[in-house]
């Protein structure tokens, strides 16, 4: 699947949830259920090319500047919680999410962001796309959802280290130089 159309797809769902698209407040986020929604109505195989495709976009985002954002944002962030960072972020759309790789201290001017500082509601990390992904294969008529997605990625190669360069992102004073809007709301 090309990366239009894969992005396209996200930004229909984005559409489907319409003003509540940027809640990313659990459990009644509009935006796993938009996905899969908008994914059921097409055929199995292409369910499996969003999904090899959504492996290929949020491994963009494997960066330790990255990590260390969300680490500040989330209060914490583990292995998995950084996939299921990257994987919110994607919900949160091309833009954001092209901006939040190139510069992740941008993420501070995001309104769910700032609602986290604040003790608020939100959420970017919300889980796995896995989820709404392997629902539309599903309803799509499609069986043995991660054997297909398996087969269809056979072959690909797989980032070891995040790239960039790591900071300890439990170094407040590292945090204030490196991210130092996300450090402004989150330290300060």
């Amino acid at each position: 699947m090309d990366i239009d159309t894969w992005w396209g797809l996200v930004g229909r769902a984005r559409e489907a949830a319409g003003d509540r698209a940027d809640d990313r407040d659990p459990p009644d986020d509009p935006l796993p259920g938009a996905l899969t929604d908008v994914l059921a109505a097409l055929e199995p195989a292409q369910i499996v090319d969003f999904a090899v495709t959504a492996y290929e976009v949020t491994a963009a985002a494997y960066r330790w500047p990255l990590w260390n954002a969300a680490y500040l944002i989330e209060g914490g962030c583990g292995d998995d919680g950084f996939m299921d960072f990257r994987d919110g972020l994607v919900l949160l759309g091309r833009e954001v999410f092209t901006r939040a790789v190139a510069d992740p201290d941008a993420l501070a001017g995001l309104p769910v962001v700032v609602r986290m500082s604040r003790g608020e509601s939100g959420w970017i990390g919300y889980g796995s796309l896995t989820g709404p992904v392997k629902a539309a294969y599903e309803r799509a008529g499609g069986e043995a959802f991660h054997e297909a997605v398996e087969a269809a990625d056979r072959g690909r190669i797989r980032t070891g280290e995040p790239g960039g360069e790591n900071a300890d992102a439990e170094d407040a004073d590292a945090m204030r130089r490196r991210l130092p809007r996300l450090a402004a709301l989150f330290l300060d």
